[in-house]
């Protein structure tokens, strides 16, 4: 095994002795070039080395830090013994998409940012190794649908993204019929919609669904809740309901010039250039021009690498914090600047500026200063007065953030109860105030991570099935 032996791979010391890596990965100049997968997988030997890296601490933090609570450090020590399969098996108990979430997931913020070794030494590859023993259960047929007798209930899921489909998938294996409802043409949601595929290639996405199918998930697509169909129509041919229909709101640019031609949310552009559909907006040129994004989330970070290989001629992010207080993923932010991408940092935007035809030319700036920290822990930042300066740009690209979309005032969805900034307002069974509905993932808690989309559905898939049961009786 390379050039190290089972005893070293089994020693308590592994962590010292073995060093980390990380997947295979292509170069910048490889990948600008299309819109393929930036990272490849493990081989087995190597999947073996990192994984004997876990010193299999006796309360695991990384378990704690880990929405899913997954059961890591045993699918680790599987995987170090050459027991791929047995290890996708532990790691498919607790997720509902593990080969997803092992590649979208921002581990260095939770799992292998709370690796006991982090610190000492690099933390376990514990990402890569998820990927690695997934994509090897399917290489190898052993992820099969799981089907249960029919139980005679049914329950219709408002949403195909991580919520909506893990929701069902839990769901499915209860036995019960599930129709999932979407808006868009195509299932997936945020997993298609949102993540660009040099992240998370659409097939990854499609071989989920089609296991969904396999299970027996009913797909009705372009179905819009609250106008084609309304929640009486749903409570009253299902059992129970699901809504995980996610946070697709834009926040907007509140500057002057916000409305000047060339100005476009994050969205609309990741979508057109990643989906095969298209919308009834205008096709969104970036070949040539000056891009800058404004935003310094994994949104933006999409925009900026998504716009290079677009063919922008340049393609930079204003972000009004610091590095350091950037909300985004590091690897994500760093694959950005080897790939071309530039950041100028504490640089808030003021205007947009526009020429004699209201098109963008460029965007005006002020410098910023941190603060205090807010309620968050984050420090606020400040405008330096003074400190104004224009930045040239030809197409702007708003990625401020998302909220819940409002429910449309005529429908009777209006009848769920909604916090202050929009989300679905829920009990600790995932349950709104009205009996039989449910909710989760990001209508809830507002723009966060598949992992905790996939833990809510979870949650109220098995809160469903209890409710159910409890009525029949």
């Amino acid at each position: 095994m390379s050039q190290h032996s089972l005893e070293e791979l089994h020693s308590k010391y592994a962590w010292a002795e073995l060093e980390r890596n990380d997947p295979p990965k292509r170069s910048a100049t490889q990948r600008v070039a299309d819109f393929l997968e930036v990272y490849g997988d493990f081989d087995e030997e190597t999947a073996r080395e990192q994984a004997a890296r876990c010193i299999q601490c006796a309360h695991p933090a990384c378990v704690a830090a880990c929405p899913l609570s997954n059961h890591i450090p045993e699918w680790l020590a599987l995987t170090a013994e050459g027991h791929f399969l047995e290890a996708a098996e532990l790691s498919q108990m607790t997720s509902n998409m593990p080969e997803i979430c092992g590649r979208i997931c921002p581990q260095d913020r939770l799992c292998e940012g709370s690796c006991i070794i982090d610190g000492k030494a690099e933390p376990v590859s514990i990402g890569a190794i998820e990927r690695f023993i997934n994509e090897y259960a399917f290489r190898h047929g052993a992820v099969r649908p799981v089907t249960a007798p029919p139980n005679g209930f049914s329950v219709a899921v408002v949403g195909s993204g991580p919520a909506g489909l893990a929701c069902a998938d839990e769901l499915a294996k209860l036995g019960y019929s599930v129709t999932v409802f979407e808006a868009m043409p195509i299932p997936g949601g945020l997993l298609v919609n949102g993540i660009p595929a040099f992240k998370l290639e659409k097939t990854v996405i499609d071989r989920r669904i089609q296991l969904l199918k396999q299970r027996g998930v009913q797909f009705q697509m372009g179905v819009h809740i609250g106008r084609d169909l309304s929640l009486k129509d749903l409570l009253l041919d299902f059992d129970a309901v699901f809504l995980g229909i996610g946070a697709q709101q834009a926040k907007p640019l509140d500057v002057p010039g916000a409305d000047l031609k060339g100005v476009y949310q994050a969205l609309p552009f990741l979508i057109q250039k990643n989906v095969a559909f298209r919308f009834d907006i205008p096709e969104i040129d970036v070949k040539g021009k000056r891009v800058v994004v404004l935003g310094g989330g994994d949104t933006a970070m999409d925009c900026l690498r998504t716009s290079i290989r677009c063919g922008a001629a340049e393609a930079v992010c204003l972000y009004r914090r610091d590095l350091e207080n950037m909300p985004g993923s590091r690897k994500e932010l760093f694959n950005a600047l080897e790939e071309g991408a530039r950041f100028s940092f504490l640089t808030n935007p003021i205007a947009v500026l526009g020429n004699e035809r209201n098109e963008v030319v460029g965007v005006r700036c002020v410098r910023m200063e941190l603060g205090e920290p807010d309620n968050q822990g984050r420090r606020k930042p400040h405008p330096i007065a003074g400190t104004e300066f224009d930045y040239p740009a030809d197409v702007i690209l708003v990625a401020f953030g998302f909220e819940p979309v409002p429910f449309p005032r005529d429908s009777d969805l209006g009848q769920i109860r909604v916090n202050r900034w929009g989300g679905v307002v829920v009990d600790s069974n995932q349950m709104t105030n009205i009996p039989g509905v449910f909710a989760g993932g990001d209508l809830v808690r507002g723009p966060s991570l598949v992992v905790q989309a996939v833990r809510d559905a979870r949650r109220a898939a098995k809160a469903i099935h209890q409710y159910i049961s409890s009525r029949k009786k």
